[in-house]
């Protein structure tokens, strides 16, 4: 990847995962706050190209909305601190706090600043935005929630997932809206268990990371690109059984965290919840088929001398992430049962 040889861009990538480490391990609100904040501050550079209009507005419009929910944020610890100091969040207060934690991770009913800020980055900075950016919020909102709102935003981040990337055509917003509809995946495993969460957030990553590597790879931003490029059968089933896997189909990998969380809500009574979870999914499949199916079979002229040559290495890694996908679930299986 480009980033690799530019000393000032692993600076602030370093900066970058150093901030969330700090939000994550502080045991005050006010040490979380600094270290969200060293995170915007490090995250704005990487997405300034001078070379690129759509990445300037981008970064000014990332900064404009992490910077309401920062102030938002410490306007609530500060009321905790200094009016409300012998008493506990109360209901709207932990509403309000948890509003803060949803707008900066793009959850739904914020969710509008997402896929219109993530159309103007590189396949690197969407891919970190869609993964890392979530951590802290994440975590901070696991601290101190209220349970009810948080059913509610899980149910419209799943139901407007799935429906906001029926009719997109660019990629990139397409894996915003798939990362919105996995966000209310995410947000339950965090209610239920810490090591659920960890263990879904890191399989989801590596499925983002292979996708987005494809694409960035190909130089692939829109739908028709992936029926025009002279690409191989073979690389075409892979996007096929990654996409499967990132919508959770068995036996790919990305179906494991969701059949332990359908496990759960079964075995708690919440069926209404794991009908709706379930159903969202599968409308984000029939998106995902949609496309694998017409790259496929659709047959487009293919010049002679529009060749793409893949490198062996990246042959192997492609090859190594194909196989962690078709056979990580049946693998992961001797672990879990």
């Amino acid at each position: 990847m480009y980033f690799t040889y530019n000393s000032n861009k692993m600076f602030f990538y370093f900066i970058l995962m150093f901030s969330t480490l700090i939000s994550i391990s502080s045991n005050s609100w006010i040490g979380c706050w600094i270290g969200m904040e060293i995170n915007l501050l490090s995250f704005i550079p990487l997405i300034i190209n001078k070379n690129n209009k759509y990445s300037s507005e981008a970064s000014l419009k990332y900064f404009l909305i992490q910077s309401i929910a920062s102030i938002n944020f410490l306007f609530l610890i500060l009321m905790k601190m200094m009016i409300l100091m012998n008493f506990e969040f109360n209901y709207f207060l932990t509403i309000m706090l948890n509003s803060t934690m949803l707008m900066k991770m793009g959850s739904s009913p914020f969710h509008f600043w997402f896929p219109i800020i993530i159309e103007g980055l590189s396949w690197l900075n969407a891919f970190f935005l869609m993964t890392w950016q979530k951590i802290t919020p994440m975590i901070l909102l696991s601290y101190y929630y209220n349970l009810n709102f948080i059913y509610i935003i899980i149910i419209i981040n799943a139901i407007i997932g799935a429906l906001g990337s029926i009719n997109q055509i660019c990629l990139r917003k397409m894996l915003s809206f798939s990362s919105i509809n996995n966000l209310s995946w995410m947000l339950m495993s965090i209610i239920i268990s810490e090591n659920l969460w960890l263990m879904y957030f890191i399989i989801y990553s590596l499925l983002n990371l292979f996708l987005c590597y494809m694409f960035y790879y190909f130089n692939m931003f829109f739908f028709n690109q992936m029926f025009f490029f002279n690409l191989k059968n073979s690389m075409k089933m892979m996007f096929l059984m990654n996409f499967l896997s990132l919508g959770g189909l068995p036996p790919f990998l990305g179906f494991l965290p969701k059949w332990l969380m359908i496990n759960f809500l079964m075995l708690n009574n919440m069926i209404i919840m794991n009908f709706i979870l379930i159903m969202m999914s599968l409308i984000m499949l029939y998106f995902y088929i949609r496309i694998s199916y017409s790259s496929l079979m659709f047959n487009y002229f293919k010049p002679k001398w529009f060749k793409m040559k893949i490198k062996n290495k990246t042959m192997i890694l492609l090859n190594y992430f194909n196989f962690l996908t078709l056979l990580g679930l049946p693998i992961s299986t001797f672990f879990f049962f």
